[in-house]
């Protein structure tokens, strides 16, 4: 299987990474241990965005360490492709925010577009938290 790694050194760029329709994240507790997560997630900039609820495990997770771990997986987190060590971050900047939104609508189209009007009718939308990964 190829190396995959957030940069362009001669080893899979973000675009091909971006290929994968799913990304196993995998975020530290505070004890050390790993959790791992499938998810959905684009590129923008360079970087790779993925949405979660506000307060759920992996945002808490990351906001107390910012070490995390990335792989192209299947739907159920079966692991595709080689682990890459990597920072990810909560952003709350709206400009940020709405390109990641735009880089998933354009990867995800209808089945985004669904999954958004619900959480909006839940309101849940706005208590979305974004992950910049890099």
């Amino acid at each position: 299987m190829p190396a995959y790694a957030l940069g362009h050194t001669g080893r899979v760029s973000v675009a091909e990474l971006d290929r994968h329709r799913y990304l196993c994240l995998a975020t530290v507790r505070r004890n050390g241990s790993e959790v791992r997560t499938p998810v959905w997630f684009a590129s923008a900039d360079g970087k790779l965005y993925v949405f979660s609820a506000g307060n759920s495990g992996k945002v808490k997770r990351l906001r107390h360490s910012s070490r995390a771990r990335v792989a192209p997986c299947d739907a159920r987190g079966g692991v595709r492709g080689d682990w890459r060590e990597v920072t990810a971050r909560v952003v709350t900047d709206r400009r940020l925010i709405e390109r990641a939104h735009d880089a998933l609508r354009a990867k995800y189209g209808w089945q985004l577009r669904i999954l958004d009007l619900f959480a909006r009718l839940a309101g849940r939308i706005e208590r979305r938290a974004w992950i910049e990964i890099e």
